[in-house]
C-alpha cells in the first residue's frame, strides 16, 4: 500500500506527469509536484485538493542540480521524506541526423539523462538512509527499438533504461529500493508538438490518426508497479497501442 507515502513526480505540468500525480494523489499518497511551468502546476494542486487529496509545488528545471537540490529539500522539510520518485520530465524532438539539429540533442540530453540523474542524486541519499524507496523512470519503447529520424531520442531513451537496470542492480537488493522502467509507446500528449524537422510532418500527421494511449494509461501502469506488493520487483512495463507494429 501507497496510502500516506510521499511521491515527487517530475515534469507534472502535463501528460504522463500530470496524470500520475493525479493517480498517485487518489491512491493515498501526498504528491510534489514539479516542472517550469508553474501555472499548469497550480491547476493540478487545485485538481487533487478538490479531490481530497494534498500536494505541493514548486517550479522545476531538472536541466539545472541546483533546481532538483532544492525541490528534495523542500519535499522533506515539508513531508520528512520521499518514499516514491519517477522521473517524468522529457523531451521528443526527433529528426533526421543529418538535420543536424545540435541545439535540439544538447537539449534533449539535458532533459532526458541529465535530468533523471539530477533528481535521482538528489533523492537517492533519503532512501538509502531509511533503505526504502521506489524509483520509476520513464524510458519509452524507442528504449529498446531504434528507428530512423529517432537516433539521438533513442540514445537518450536507451540510457534511461540502461541506468534504470543499473540502479536496480545497485540498490534494489542491498537498500530495498526497487527501480521499474516504463516504456510507453505512442501516447497522446504534448510530446509529439516539440517536433520541430519539416521531413515528419508526414510522420506526425500518422501518429495523430493513430488510436493512442491515454496519459492515465501510463499513470496506471505506474500505479500497478509502485503498489506492488514488497517483495515484488516490477522492473520494466513495456506499453503500446493495440495498433502500434513497432
Amino acid at each position: 500500500m501507497i496510502k500516506g507515502k510521499v511521491a515527487i513526480v517530475t515534469g507534472a505540468s502535463s501528460g504522463i506527469g500530470y496524470a500520475t500525480a493525479m493517480a498517485l494523489s487518489r491512491a493515498g499518497t501526498k504528491v510534489a509536484a514539479g516542472a517550469r511551468r508553474t501555472d499548469r502546476l497550480e491547476s493540478l494542486q487545485n485538481e487533487i485538493a478538490k479531490s481530497g487529496g494534498e500536494a505541493m509545488i514548486q517550479k522545476l528545471d531538472v536541466t539545472k542540480k541546483a533546481d532538483c537540490d532544492s525541490f528534495v529539500d523542500a519535499v522533506v522539510k515539508k513531508w520528512g521524506t520521499v518514499d516514491i520518485l519517477v522521473n517524468n520530465a522529457g523531451l521528443m524532438p526527433l529528426s533526421f541526423f543529418k538535420s543536424l539539429k545540435i541545439d535540439e540533442w544538447d537539449r534533449m540530453i539535458d532533459v532526458n539523462i541529465k535530468g533523471v540523474l539530477y533528481c535521482t542524486a538528489a533523492t537517492i541519499p533519503h532512501m538509502i538512509n531509511k533503505k526504502s524507496g521506489h524509483i520509476v523512470n520513464i524510458s519509452s519503447v524507442a528504449g529498446r527499438i531504434v528507428f530512423p529520424a529517432g537516433s539521438v531520442y533513442c540514445a537518450t531513451k536507451h540510457a534511461v533504461t540502461a541506468l534504470s537496470e543499473g540502479l536496480r542492480q545497485e540498490f534494489s537488493q542491498r537498500a530495498n529500493i526497487r527501480v521499474t522502467c516504463i516504456e510507453p509507446g505512442v501516447v497522446d500528449t504534448e510530446l509529439n508538438n516539440t517536433i520541430t524537422d519539416k521531413a515528419l510532418e508526414k510522420f506526425v500527421e500518422t501518429v495523430k490518426q493513430m488510436e493512442a494511449l491515454h496519459a492515465e494509461d501510463i499513470a496506471n501502469a505506474i500505479v500497478f508497479a509502485v503498489e506492488s506488493p514488497s517483495h515484488m520487483n516490477v522492473n520494466e512495463i513495456l506499453v503500446r497501442p493495440t495498433s502500434q507494429e513497432r
